[in-house]
C-alpha cells in the first residue's frame, strides 16, 4: 500500500472515530484506540504493518512530553509542592506497589517484569482524567486539584521511569555510550537551553514570519530529542528537558501553540498505531482473565485514590469522584510497554496483555463516570464546590504592551490585579519580564494564543495595539468567540473611534486627545488666562467634541457625511465661544 493510501486511512479513521466517541463521552483517546484495531491486523487488516508506524508515531510522545515540561513553571511546581509531593507521590507510590505485588506474588512474574508494569499501570491518562474533570466542571475545585496533582507527579515521574526500566535491559550492546557522554549532553541541553535558545528566537521573531517560528519550535524539539538519542539516553528526555527550561520563555505559549497541531497528529497516529498492535485473539483466548485485570486496575487503583484523598480531608463523595476519573491506565503505559518490549525488559505477549488491559480500563472509565454522575447528581446531592472555584488564571488580558499599555499595567501590577500581556515585539517583552511581569510573544488576533493566556476566564480584555486594521480585526474576533468579556480599545484617531463604536466597542480611548486637551490647558494658561478660565475652556471643547463624535456615530459614517457633521460642529463651537465673550 503506498504512502498516501495509508495517510487517507488513518486520516478517515481519526475524523470518524474520535468525533463519534466524544458524542458518547467516551474520549478521543479510546477512539484512536479503536480506529486503530478496526484497520489494524486484528480486524479489516488495511494496514499490515503497525510497528513501523509507531515507531514514526513515537515523535507524538516526544512532542508530549516537550508541552508537559513547558507546562511544569517553577512558581507552579513550588505552589503545589505538598499536593504533588504527597498526594501526587502516594498515589504512584501504592499503586506501583500494589499492582507489582499482584504481578510478582500471583502472577509469578519475575522482579524487573513485575515493577515495569507496576510504574507502567500505576499512571493515569492525564488527557483522559483532565478532560473528563473539565466536562464534569471540578477541574478548578479544591478535589479537581488533588486530581490534578496525582496527575502532574505522574506527568514529571514519566522520564525517570522510562529510565529505569531501560536499566533493566539484559542486552548490553557494543560500543554502548559511556555515562559521562550521556551526563555531558545532558549538561549540554542546559548550557545551550539557558543562554542561547531565548536570544535565537528573539531573532527569529525580529526578522522572520510565522513559518519560521513554527520551524524553529519543531527544530529545537527535535535536535534535542535526538542528542539525548545519540548521547544513549530517551528521546522523550531531551524534549522534556526543553520544555522545562523554556517554562519560563516568554516565547512559552508561542511553541506551545506552534507545536500543538504536530503534537496532535502524530500522538493521535501513535495510539491509532497501538490500537493496531492490539492482539484481540488475546481477549478472545483469555477474556477472563483480561476483563478481570481491567476491572481489578481500575477498582484497586481507584481505592488507593479514594483513600489517599479522604486522608488529606476531602469528602468521600468527591474522592470516589476523583478516583472514578483517574483510574484508568494512561498513554504513557503504552510508551512505557514499546520501551521495555524493545530493551527485552518484557516479552511482546506480556506487553501484548498490558495494552489491552489499559486500553479496557479506558473503555470502562468513561460509563463508570456517567453512571455515578446519573447516580449521584440529585436533588439531595448538589454540584460539588461550582462557587469554590479556584482559578489562578488572569482577569485582566493586554494585547499590546507598548507604553500605552505599560500604563494599565503598571496600575494592575501596584494593586495586585493579575494581567496577562501579549506583544509581538520579542525584544521588548524580554525587556517588560525583567521587571516581573506575566507577558507573552505572540499574535493575540490568534484564537489559540488568547486561550493560552487565560481570556476564557478573563473579565476584561484592553487592546493597547498601535495598529488600527489589527484592533478592528481583535474586536471581530473577541466579539465572536468571546462574547462574556468587557472591550477597551485603542482608537488611533476620530474615524478608528467611529469605526470601533459602530462594530458595538462601547469603550474606546483616542490616544492623543486627553494629552492633546491637557497641551491646550498649558498653551491657554500661557498665553494669559487664568488657569479656572484654561480648564473651562478645555471642558467645553471636549464636551462638544464627544457630542460630535456621538453623531458621527449615529448617522451615516461615509466620508461626506462626516465632513458635513464635523463642519456643522466647528460652526457650533465657535458660537459658543462668541456667546461665551458676550457674557461675560
Amino acid at each position: 500500500m503506498s504512502l498516501l493510501s495509508s495517510v487517507a486511512i488513518f486520516l478517515a479513521a481519526t475524523i470518524i472515530a474520535v468525533p463519534l466517541f466524544k458524542r458518547f463521552k467516551l474520549g478521543g483517546i479510546l477512539g484512536y484506540l479503536v480506529a486503530g484495531v478496526l484497520i489494524g491486523p486484528s480486524v479489516f487488516n488495511f494496514i499490515a504493518d503497525p510497528y513501523t508506524i509507531l515507531h514514526f508515531a513515537e515523535l507524538g510522545v516526544v512532542m508530549l512530553l516537550f508541552v508537559i515540561g513547558l507546562e511544569l513553571e517553577p512558581t507552579t511546581l513550588w505552589r503545589m509542592r505538598n499536593q504533588i509531593m504527597l498526594s501526587g507521590g502516594s498515589q504512584l507510590t501504592f499503586s506501583a506497589l500494589l499492582i507489582g505485588a499482584i504481578c510478582y506474588f500471583a502472577l509469578g512474574l519475575n522482579m524487573s517484569t513485575s515493577i515495569t508494569i507496576g510504574l507502567a499501570l500505576a499512571l493515569s491518562s492525564t488527557a483522559f482524567a483532565i478532560q473528563l474533570m473539565n466536562d464534569q466542571r471540578i477541574l478548578n475545585t479544591p478535589p479537581g486539584q488533588q486530581g490534578f496533582s496525582m496527575l502532574l507527579m505522574q506527568d514529571i515521574a514519566v522520564i525517570p521511569i522510562l529510565l529505569l526500566v531501560a536499566s533493566f535491559s539484559p542486552v548490553q550492546t557494543e560500543g554502548g555510550v559511556a555515562w559521562y557522554v550521556s551526563l555531558a549532553a545532558v549538561a549540554a541541553v542546559l548550557v545551550v537551553g539557558r543562554y542561547m535558545v531565548n536570544p535565537v528566537l528573539r531573532v527569529i521573531a525580529k526578522y522572520g514570519s510565522s513559518e519560521v517560528m513554527t520551524a524553529a519550535a519543531l527544530f529545537l524539539v527535535l535536535v534535542t530529542a535526538l542528542a539525548m538519542s545519540k548521547s544513549g539516553l530517551s528521546m522523550g528526555m531531551g524534549a522534556f528537558l526543553a520544555g522545562i527550561l523554556l517554562a519560563n520563555s516568554s516565547f512559552k505559549r508561542q511553541l506551545e501553540i506552534e507545536i500543538e497541531p504536530f503534537k496532535g497528529l502524530l500522538l493521535g497516529l501513535f495510539f491509532i498505531a497501538i490500537g493496531m498492535t492490539l492482539d484481540l485473539n488475546l481477549l478472545v483466548s483469555q477474556p477472563i482473565f483480561i476483563v478481570a485485570m481491567s476491572l481489578a486496575l481500575v477498582i484497586f487503583k481507584g481505592l488507593i485514590i479514594v483513600l489517599i484523598l479522604i486522608a488529606n480531608k476531602e469528602s468521600k463523595r468527591d474522592a470516589f469522584r476523583i478516583g472514578v476519573m483517574l483510574s484508568q491506565g494512561g498513554e504513557f503505559a503504552f510508551v512505557v510497554m514499546t520501551l521495555a518490549v524493545s530493551s527485552a525488559v518484557l516479552s511482546p505477549e506480556i506487553a501484548a496483555s498490558v495494552n489491552l488491559i489499559v486500553g479496557l480500563s479506558m473503555a470502562f472509565t468513561s460509563p463508570m463516570v456517567i453512571l455515578y454522575g446519573q447516580f449521584f447528581n440529585s436533588k439531595n446531592c448538589p454540584p460539588v464546590y461550582e462557587s469554590q472555584s479556584v482559578s489562578h488564571e488572569p482577569q485582566v488580558i493586554i494585547a499590546g504592551f507598548g507604553r500605552f499599555g505599560q500604563v494599565t499595567a503598571r496600575v494592575l501590577s501596584a494593586n495586585n490585579i493579575p494581567y496577562t500581556a501579549l506583544d509581538k515585539d520579542a525584544q521588548h517583552i524580554e525587556f517588560v519580564r525583567q521587571f516581573g511581569n506575566r507577558v507573552f510573544f505572540g499574535d493575540a488576533c490568534r484564537v489559540d494564543l488568547l486561550k493560552k493566556s487565560g481570556i476564557e476566564n478573563a473579565r476584561v480584555l484592553l487592546i493597547a495595539i498601535d495598529s488600527a486594521e489589527q484592533t478592528s480585526r481583535l474586536v471581530q474576533l473577541v466579539q465572536s468567540e468571546f462574547p462574556h468579556i468587557k472591550i477597551i480599545a485603542r482608537a488611533r484617531n476620530r474615524t478608528h473611534a467611529t469605526a470601533l463604536a459602530q462594530a458595538g466597542v462601547e469603550r474606546f480611548v483616542r490616544e492623543v486627545f486627553d494629552g492633546g486637551l491637557n497641551a491646550c490647558g498649558q498653551v491657554l494658561t500661557a498665553y494669559g488666562y487664568t488657569q479656572g478660565q484654561a480648564q473651562y475652556m478645555t471642558e467645553v471643547f471636549a464636551k462638544h467634541d464627544l457630542k460630535i463624535l456621538n453623531e458621527v456615530i449615529h448617522t451615516d459614517p461615509e466620508f461626506a457625511g462626516l465632513i458635513t457633521t464635523v463642519t456643522r460642529g466647528r460652526e457650533e463651537l465657535e458660537q459658543i465661544f462668541i456667546n461665551d465673550k458676550k457674557i461675560k
